[in-house]
């Protein structure tokens, strides 16, 4: 009798397992397919996997490299002005920002001393130009080796920069140098290198650079803090991407971009494409060669991507600046 129960059980253990066996591989079946009829790397039934990405069109355009420094708004020519005899000043004639002709008074000194009465000394403008500074003050004392003002001859205004030893190399007279300034704000004005030190300061390990800086309606004053960039190499009509759309790996630099997927017309299909690299400024990066304009580089997603992925574009980024 328990022999005979014993063997019911055993039946009916055996026939849930072979239930419950065929149900799995029914499932895996309804899910991924039969192994005869999967293609490469998928079942039948098994769609690829869609990735989403972002894509910009390639632009042609300019690219610049440039130095980034800073320095002072400075007169181009200054000339400052001396007593010839030593004494006491006894009026001024003129104020900072006084424009003064050739000859004209700038101040009085009394060489007289007590006991003693001499002819006061006036003390005229060697040159024609703006009062910048002013250091005589009345009732002081002067010498023949203190200057009483300082004259900025002319209009013309310039910016003294320090260009570090390692970017000496970089920079040569006429360059073009674009200028920022707080007092200004989001407007860019137009400078040239004028001058370039034959010499490095051997304490600094700086060479002295001068850029001339017009003033055009006499917007621009000495003494402003000014921005600059130097433009030490500049390219036109080259292919230009975010930097970011390159990928480097295994030795290769290669970015993806889209074509039209043929089995389906919702989305794109990702394909790589070796590049040759270039400058790489402010995230922009030159194209030279392996790129055309217009082309759609995917600039976000493209990390797992292989030759051929599916993709889904998500956002078409507006093109480059030309310039």
């Amino acid at each position: 009798m328990k022999a005979t129960i014993f063997g019911r059980t055993a039946a009916a253990a055996a026939l849930v397992i072979t239930v419950f066996s065929f149900s799995g591989c029914q499932r895996i079946k309804d899910v991924y397919g039969s192994q005869e009829n999967s293609g490469p790397g998928l079942g039948a039934g098994q769609q690829a996997p869609v990735f989403a990405v972002n894509t910009i069109p390639a632009a042609q355009g300019q690219i610049r490299d440039y130095l980034a420094l800073s320095g002072d708004i400075i007169a181009s020519s200054t000339v400052d002005t001396y007593s010839e005899a030593a004494g006491k000043v006894s009026r001024l004639y003129v104020s900072i920002g006084s424009r003064v002709a050739k000859d004209s008074p700038i101040a009085d000194v009394d060489p007289s001393r007590p006991g003693m009465q001499y002819e006061v000394n006036v003390v005229k403008a060697p040159v024609a130009g703006t009062i910048v500074a002013l250091p005589a003050q009345i009732g002081m004392t002067v010498s023949q080796q203190v200057p009483l003002a300082r004259i900025a001859a002319g209009t013309g205004l310039e910016i003294r920069l320090y260009v570090a030893e390692r970017f000496v190399s970089k920079v040569a007279l006429g360059q073009t140098c674009e200028i920022a300034l707080d007092a200004y704000p989001g407007e860019i004005f137009t400078g040239r290198i004028t001058e370039v030190s034959p010499v490095v300061d051997p304490a600094s390990r700086t060479m002295e650079v001068r850029v001339g800086v017009p003033n055009t309606g006499s917007r621009l004053k000495a003494g402003m803090f000014a921005k600059v960039r130097i433009i030490t190499e500049q390219k036109n009509n080259i292919v230009k991407i975010p930097g970011s759309a390159l990928i480097q790996r295994f030795g290769e630099d290669y970015v993806f971009v889209t074509e039209a997927d043929p089995d389906s017309s919702g989305n794109s299909l990702a394909r790589k494409r070796i590049v040759v690299p270039g400058i790489l400024i402010d995230g922009i990066l030159e194209v030279q060669q392996g790129l055309k304009p217009d082309e759609d580089v995917i600039v976000r997603g493209q990390s797992f991507l292989d030759d051929g992925a599916k993709v889904n574009i998500v956002d078409r980024l507006a093109p480059l600046n030309a310039n």
